[in-house]
């Protein structure tokens, strides 16, 4: 997809390399490689679908992400 004027780009980083880390440390280690947002979510949360350049979802169990996606 296309990146529109005047809008961030998301960092370039694989969000499948996030899976199966801690949750504190997948979190610090994407702060670090640019995402300006990362939020941490339970399994089955109910989100929006609204897409957010530069923000990293964290599906995380038991301390441990399971899932992770951009937006």
């Amino acid at each position: 997809m296309a990146t529109l004027p005047g809008l961030p780009a998301d960092p370039d980083d694989d969000p499948a390399a996030y899976v199966g880390l801690a949750a504190d440390a997948a979190a610090a280690r994407a702060r670090a490689r640019g995402w300006t947002d990362v939020r941490t979510l339970p399994p089955g949360t109910i989100v929006t679908m609204e897409y957010r350049a530069g923000r990293l979802n964290l599906e995380v169990e038991h301390g441990t992400v399971r899932r992770c996606w951009k937006g």
